[in-house]
C-alpha cells in the first residue's frame, strides 16, 4: 500500500512539475481600506441646518487567479464593497446598502490565435473574450478608473494585435436586459448604481472600437475611433409620461489622438485632443471637443514641476438644449476623471456638472522623499468653457473656484502601500449657480482628506 502511495505521489508530483514548466498559474487578492472626511467634496455644502461633513470608511476586498497554457490565458476576480457599519449587525446574513455584496470584478478568456513559438512572424494575435478592463494611455477617455472601489468593467469582446512597437485592438460588446427573445429593446438605465462617470443615466446599448498605437524613440502615440450606441426612445409627453424604449439606437462617435514624448530626457509632454460627433443617449446631435496638454519638468533627481491645461467644450448657458439644437458638452466616456480634474471630484463625476464645460489651468508638482515616499501637489483653477446664465437674461463669471490637492504616497513593501491626502476648495458663487451645482446658501469653502491602506499578496510567488 506504502509502495502504491509512494508511486502515486511520484506520479503528481512529475505531472505538477510538468505543467509549471508548461503553464503559469497566478493567484493574489487585495484588501483595500479607505477612510475619509468629506466636507464638500464632490459639491458644496449648504449653511443650512443640519447640513453636516461625512465620516465613514470603505473597503474592497478582492480575490484574483490567472492561469497561462499554450495558446491562451484566462483570468478571473472577484470583490466585494461596502461601507463600515452597513450591515444591520454583527450577525447579521445578509448584505444591505447601494454597493453591496459579490461581484465579478473581471472574467475573461484570451486565445492566441498565433502560434506563440520563437519563429512566429508576429508578436501576439489574440481574442479576449468577457468581463475585462478596458484602459489606454492615460486612461483619460478609456480608463480602469481604480479609484473607486468597484472600479470599472466591460462586457466585450477586443481583438488584439502587436508586433515591432505597433499595437492595434478592435473591440465590441453587446448589452440586453435579459435572455427574454420576445424584445430586444435596451433602457439601459441601472437599478443601483448611476451609468457611468458623469450622471449619463444610461448604459450603452452596444460599442465598437478601434485603437491604434507606436512606441517610438521619443514616447509613443495612439489614435482612437470609439462608438457607443444608446437606444432610441419615444419622448415622454402628458399622456405618456414614461420613456418607451424601442430596437434602434442613436449613436455617439468619439475620434481622437495621444502623444507622450519626452524631450531632452527632462521634459515630459503628454497631448491630446478629441472630437465628439453623432448624437448624445436623447438623440441630439453632438459637435464638442477636448483638448489637453500637460508638462513635466525634472528639477534635480527628485524634483518634477510643470503647468497644463485641460478644455472640454460646452453648451452656452444662456440657450435651452432642444432636439432641434447642437450639443457641444464634451463627455469624457468611461475614463478616470478622479485623477484630472481635481480630487475632490467636482466635475464630470456622479454629479453630471460640466453643461458649459470646462477649462482646467492646473500646476503640478512632485518631490520623491526617498524611492518608496513621494509628496504630490497640485492646485487647480477652473471655470467654465462657455457661457455661463445668471438667470436674468445675462452672463455671469466664468471663474468656478481654486483646489488644492496634497497626496503622500508610501510603499512600505512591494504588497502594503499606505495613501493619504487632504484637498481644499475655494469656490465662487458661479459653482453655487443653479447651471453648476444648484446650492443654496452655500458655503464656499469645502475640504476632503482621506487615508487609504492596500495590502496586495501575490499567494504563489517566492
Amino acid at each position: 500500500m506504502k509502495k502504491r502511495l509512494l508511486i502515486l505521489a511520484t506520479a503528481w508530483l512529475s505531472i505538477v512539475s510538468t505543467a509549471t514548466v508548461q503553464a503559469q498559474l497566478t493567484a493574489g487578492a487585495q484588501i483595500r481600506t479607505r477612510g475619509e472626511y468629506r466636507n464638500g467634496q464632490g459639491t458644496l455644502l449648504s449653511k443650512n441646518a443640519n447640513i453636516y461633513p461625512d465620516y465613514f470608511i470603505s473597503q474592497r476586498t478582492r480575490m484574483f487567479a490567472g492561469y497561462t497554457g499554450y495558446r491562451f490565458k484566462t483570468y478571473a476576480s472577484i470583490q466585494d464593497v461596502r461601507v463600515w457599519g452597513q450591515d444591520s449587525s454583527t450577525i447579521n446574513r445578509t448584505t444591505s446598502g447601494l454597493l453591496n455584496g459579490i461581484l465579478v470584478n473581471e472574467a475573461w478568456g484570451e486565445i492566441m490565435l498565433n502560434d506563440t513559438a520563437p519563429k512566429s512572424k508576429i508578436e501576439n494575435l489574440s481574442l479576449k473574450i468577457g468581463r475585462q478592463e478596458i484602459a489606454y494611455d492615460d486612461q483619460k477617455i478609456l480608463g480602469s478608473l481604480d479609484w473607486l472601489q468597484q472600479a470599472r468593467r466591460h462586457d466585450a469582446a477586443v481583438l488584439k494585435f502587436s508586433n515591432k512597437g505597433w499595437t492595434a485592438d478592435l473591440g465590441a460588446a453587446y448589452n440586453q436586459n435579459a435572455e427574454s427573445g420576445k424584445d430586444i429593446s435596451y433602457n439601459g438605465s441601472p437599478s443601483s448604481y448611476a451609468a457611468g462617470t458623469n450622471a449619463i443615466g444610461t448604459m450603452y446599448k452596444s460599442m465598437q472600437y478601434l485603437y491604434l498605437g507606436k512606441k517610438f524613440f521619443f514616447g509613443d502615440a495612439s489614435l482612437l475611433c470609439f462608438k457607443d450606441d444608446f437606444s432610441k426612445y419615444t419622448k415622454p409627453s402628458a399622456a405618456s409620461p414614461i420613456k418607451n424604449y424601442g430596437n434602434a439606437v442613436w449613436s455617439r462617435i468619439t475620434t481622437g489622438a495621444y502623444i507622450n514624448a519626452t524631450i531632452k530626457r527632462r521634459l515630459l509632454v503628454t497631448a491630446s485632443y478629441y472630437h465628439q460627433m453623432g448624437q448624445d443617449k436623447d438623440g441630439v446631435t453632438m459637435d464638442a471637443n477636448l483638448v489637453s496638454i500637460t508638462t513635466s519638468m525634472q528639477l534635480g533627481r527628485k524634483l518634477f514641476v510643470g503647468p497644463g491645461v485641460d478644455y472640454l467644450s460646452g453648451n452656452d448657458g444662456t440657450k435651452a438644449l432642444t432636439a432641434s439644437s447642437t450639443n457641444q458638452r464634451f463627455d469624457p466616456l468611461y475614463g478616470t476623471p478622479h485623477k484630472f480634474w481635481g480630487t475632490m471630484d467636482y466635475f464630470y463625476v456622479a454629479s453630471g456638472s460640466g453643461k458649459q464645460g470646462l477649462v482646467d489651468m492646473f500646476f503640478k508638482i512632485k518631490y520623491n522623499l526617498k524611492d518608496n515616499l513621494t509628496l504630490l501637489l497640485d492646485v487647480h483653477g477652473f471655470e467654465v468653457a462657455n457661457t455661463l446664465s445668471n438667470g436674468k437674461g445675462g452672463a455671469q463669471n466664468p471663474y468656478l473656484g481654486t483646489e488644492v490637492d496634497f497626496t503622500l504616497k508610501y510603499n512600505m513593501t512591494k504588497i502594503i502601500n499606505i495613501e493619504a491626502g487632504y484637498s481644499y476648495m475655494a469656490a465662487t458663487n458661479s459653482m453655487a449657480s443653479a447651471q453648476v451645482k444648484n446650492v443654496a446658501n452655500p458655503n464656499l469653502s469645502a475640504s476632503w482628506a482621506y487615508v487609504m491602506v492596500s495590502i496586495k499578496p501575490n499567494f504563489l510567488a517566492k
